[in-house]
């Protein structure tokens, strides 16, 4: 079935649900906030062959933020790369959908989950495909704590020198990494400057609007150099208690209200067309939250660690 943006984007939410509750697995946070920017590639941007992955002409595609690994496994399930059902076995022990992002999965194209090494990898693709003069792309998502790391603007510096306009980096800028704010552990403002001043085109927009994404990733490159989608979203976007909480980078919907206000929220949005597997009508007598759940309050590091030696500075 081809689908719309919007309706790939409510099935990569709703497997991602479902199948970190059942598999116990973390990062449903990221994986929300990524969901439309992965829905818009594979139903109006990228070129690929569901039955043939390995096909030359392809788009390269990877997700550097090898953590939110079930948005990008949805994604090629519900287009055809391999059968459905095997979404099942996600975080299973034995199973190829990993936790992380396995080039053993159809579709494919590098293993991610250390971070910082997608940018480099996308770069040798887009290198190798200009020496080979195929006009194929590289989509690279990146997540904004991901661009800690020293590698991803090596990689922006390589990318530049050697004019490669045939990649397009998409940073997932949810503002959230680990147990905190970006800007509590490592500032990055502002990131379109800092992307400007190595030599790449900045596109910057709401990433979880769809026509934002779609309008970007038609824009043609300037001046032969690569350009980078600074892509602002919300971790945990589409379940609104799960937004802008750094409680659902790691933690899943547990039995209770968890699970059953999340499917019940995304119902509220559900686009016609598209078929829940698991919950076909909902869920007709959802658990709901007591003002004693944990719910709508601030679980990051800065806002909850407090450490003696803290008191004791203050004190002095």
């Amino acid at each position: 079935m081809k689908y719309s943006s919007e309706q790939l984007a409510w099935l990569i939410r709703r497997h991602a649900v479902e199948l970190t509750h059942l598999s116990g697995g973390s990062h449903i946070g990221s994986i929300l906030s990524v969901a439309d920017i992965i829905a818009v590639l594979y139903t109006d941007v990228m070129k690929y062959d569901a039955n043939n992955p390995k096909w030359d002409g392809r788009d390269r595609f990877i997700l550097s933020k090898g953590h939110a690994g079930l948005s990008i496994y949805t994604a090629l399930a519900e287009t055809g790369f391999f059968d459905k059902s095997e979404l099942n076995t996600y975080y299973q022990n034995g199973s190829r959908l990993s936790g992380h992002v396995s080039h053993y999965v159809p579709g494919i194209d590098f293993s991610t989950g250390s971070l910082g090494h997608g940018l480099s990898a996308g770069v040798g693709m887009a290198y190798a495909l200009k020496k080979k003069n195929n006009p194929a792309k590289v989509y690279v998502v990146l997540g904004d704590g991901e661009c800690d790391e020293g590698s991803i603007w090596e990689a922006m510096l390589f990318a530049n020198h050697f004019n490669l306009d045939n990649i397009v980096a998409i940073v997932d800028h949810n503002k959230m990494q680990s147990m905190d704010f970006c800007e509590k552990t490592i500032s990055k403002e502002s990131l379109a400057d800092k992307w400007k001043a190595f030599g790449w085109n900045v596109i910057d927009i709401n990433g979880n609007d769809h026509q934002q994404l779609k309008t970007a990733f038609s824009t043609p490159p300037k001046n032969n150099k690569p350009t980078v989608v600074i892509a602002n979203t919300v971790k945990g976007y589409g379940i609104p208690f799960m937004e802008n909480d750094i409680l659902w980078h790691y933690r899943f919907p547990h039995d209770g209200w968890e699970y059953d206000t999340a499917v019940t929220e995304l119902h509220k949005n559900k686009p016609d067309g598209v078929e829940d597997i698991y919950t076909p009508n909902g869920i007709e007598n959802p658990v709901t939250p007591t003002e004693n759940d944990d719910i709508y309050n601030d679980h990051t590091t800065s806002a909850t660690w407090k450490p003696t030696w803290m008191n004791e500075r203050e004190e002095n």
